[in-house]
């Protein structure tokens, strides 16, 4: 009995460090990818006129 909750305990941290690895990883690329976006934005700012 107890080596089954054992082995459902460290399937539980197993998925949740791989769950958070990736929740790490989607948002350091997103952010990457605003800050682009953003520079880009600015850089064409100066090509505008009202």
């Amino acid at each position: 009995m107890n080596e089954k909750i054992y082995k459902s305990m460290t399937f539980a941290g197993v998925s949740n460090i791989a769950v958070g690895v990736i929740v790490a990883v989607v948002g350091v690329v997103t952010g990457i990818i605003t800050i682009i976006s953003g520079a880009r934005l600015l850089k064409e700012k100066k090509k505008l006129t009202f």
